[in-house]
């Protein structure tokens, strides 16, 4: 079985972990978060705010995301600061770049890291569930419907939240990348200064209508915002409309 570490886990600023605080007691705080604890959600970032369909991630669910889309991975979890307790992880994400995690705004000081479960990967997402508030993970394969209704079920109790990279059996809600557009490079030369692009949101029950919003994921200033004069920001969409993930590259 793989070993958690905290990515600081060196360092005299590692802290102790925290067990995930139930939607009950999470009165406490002002503003946005602590209005979306008591609706027993864990907050987001406002730009994502406005194409989730409860404005924010329901505690104890999973949520598929764009396999291929990191940065909009990272900005989901990115809210997880705002709750108390606040602590994340990270599962079989080898490749996951921490400076990236900290320019969405994750705090590296309590981000979990099991980069390479293979097919543990089950088990440590369970025990992972009753101390973090939300839990990143990509599966080594595809995932049959028994292991995910399992996992239900330990979110269900824990109140933790499941960001999956790629496909999930049963998945409440789903966001994916439908297009997007890199600025800054010129003819040749020049530097990546931000991208926008078209999130959609979609799945069951409040979501069945899609949602769909033009954001900079991020801006010049690392920032997740939405595009000025955004056109169709919460206008319902068809299901199944982000079903085809533009895939960019950049040479």
């Amino acid at each position: 079985m793989p070993v958690f570490e905290s990515v600081f886990e060196s360092t005299a600023e590692r802290q102790p972990l925290r067990p995930v605080v139930s939607a009950a007691a999470l009165g406490a705080g002002t503003g946005t978060a602590a209005a979306a604890g008591r609706r027993g959600l864990l907050p987001v970032l406002p730009a994502l705010g406005a194409v989730l369909p409860e404005g924010g991630l329901r505690r104890g669910t999973t949520v598929s995301v764009g396999a291929e889309d990191t940065g909009l991975l990272l900005a989901l979890a990115a809210g997880a600061r705002e709750s108390d307790g606040g602590w994340a992880a990270a599962v079989g994400l080898p490749d996951l770049g921490l400076a990236a995690a900290a320019g969405y705004g994750l705090d590296l000081r309590r981000l979990l890291v099991a980069d390479d479960p293979g097919p543990h990967w089950a088990e440590v997402v369970s025990v992972l569930a009753g101390a973090v508030e939300l839990i990143m993970l990509r599966p080594d394969g595809p995932v049959a419907p028994k292991p995910a209704a399992r996992l239900a079920a330990v979110l269900r109790r824990s109140g933790c939240v499941l960001l999956v990279a790629g496909p999930w059996p049963g998945a409440g809600l789903r966001l994916e990348v439908r297009s997007g557009r890199w600025f800054g490079l010129g003819d040749g030369h020049g530097q990546l200064t931000g991208r926008q692009v078209e999130v959609v949101a979609e799945g069951r029950g409040s979501a069945v209508r899609g949602r769909t919003a033009r954001l900079w994921l991020p801006d010049a200033h690392g920032e997740v915002r939405a595009v000025a004069e955004p056109a169709g920001v919460g206008e319902d969409v068809p299901s199944g409309a982000g079903a085809g993930l533009d895939r960019m590259a950049v040479v």
